[in-house]
């Protein structure tokens, strides 16, 4: 087991270090530089969600053109299936009061063993989770430590997270701290089920995830730059959509789609 879970572990160590190396610093930073870190960090999140997002999502579509037919594209099909997830998601994670649970569970951790200002901490802890558990290299890295016993993104993730959750929790505080359950549980879990099942998901749905995840990062780095209050939460069953849009679509209309690139 310590095979497939061994990068997630790193990284959950990665996380709680900076995020304790960066509540240190956080008593010595005046509001305004504290807030000028959030929006360094919200621009670099901004930067990888359209990385993802876009400029992967348009990878996929030139990877996925049918050969022997240079005026054809899947492009409209998969940003169908894109969008299409990303609002079911929407809809399923509002009906689930997604937003206002892990809120809650913020709140309930300040609780237990919080100080200062709950909505702060609750931020903390709802940003950092999805910021470190939403995008390529979470999805990838959990694929390849879960399928094949290989940690090397999860470590890349691990040195990139560190350094992330000092700034954030030198502007977030302790919320940020406690994201390290949110690591744990899900990357843990991502790692266990591509050990079981990696071999079920075609590259094609891993794609689209990577760039649904994309999207949520961008709206996450909208909350970072105190442009828009987006209920990030509510939207990530989008993410898990692809695959089963995929497999829909395949088995209604079998020329619709491929799963093998240049095929």
């Amino acid at each position: 087991m310590w095979a497939i879970l061994n990068g997630t572990v790193i990284n959950a160590i990665t996380v709680a270090l900076g995020s304790l190396v960066g509540i240190g610093f956080s008593h010595r930073l005046p509001d305004r530089y504290q807030r000028l870190v959030l929006t360094a960090l919200g621009l670099v999140t901004v930067t990888l969600g359209v990385d993802a997002g876009v400029v992967g999502f348009n990878d996929t579509v030139a990877r996925y053109r049918p050969t022997g037919d240079a005026g054809r594209t899947y492009g409209p099909t998969l940003a169908m299936v894109m969008i299409g997830s990303l609002i079911v998601g929407c809809l399923i994670g509002s009906a689930l009061r997604l937003h206002d649970r892990v809120e809650a569970l913020g709140g309930a951790i300040h609780k237990r063993f919080g100080s200062g200002d709950a909505a702060r901490f609750a931020e903390g802890f709802l940003t950092a989770s999805v910021i470190f558990c939403v995008g390529p290299l979470t999805l990838l890295g959990c694929f390849e430590n879960g399928a094949h016993g290989d940690a090397g993104l999860l470590m890349i993730k691990s040195l990139l997270d560190g350094f992330c959750s000092m700034a954030l929790a030198a502007g977030l505080g302790w919320g940020v701290f406690f994201s390290v359950a949110t690591v744990l549980g899900f990357q843990g879990l991502l790692s266990i089920l591509a050990h079981f099942f990696a071999n079920s998901i075609p590259d094609l749905s891993q794609q689209l995830m990577n760039a649904v995840g994309g999207i949520l990062l961008i709206a996450t780095a909208l909350v970072l730059l105190d442009i828009k209050r987006i209920p990030v939460a509510d939207m990530l069953p989008g993410l898990f959509l692809p695959p089963l849009a995929v497999a829909v679509i395949e088995s209604l209309w079998p020329a619709t789609l491929i799963t093998t690139p240049g095929s």
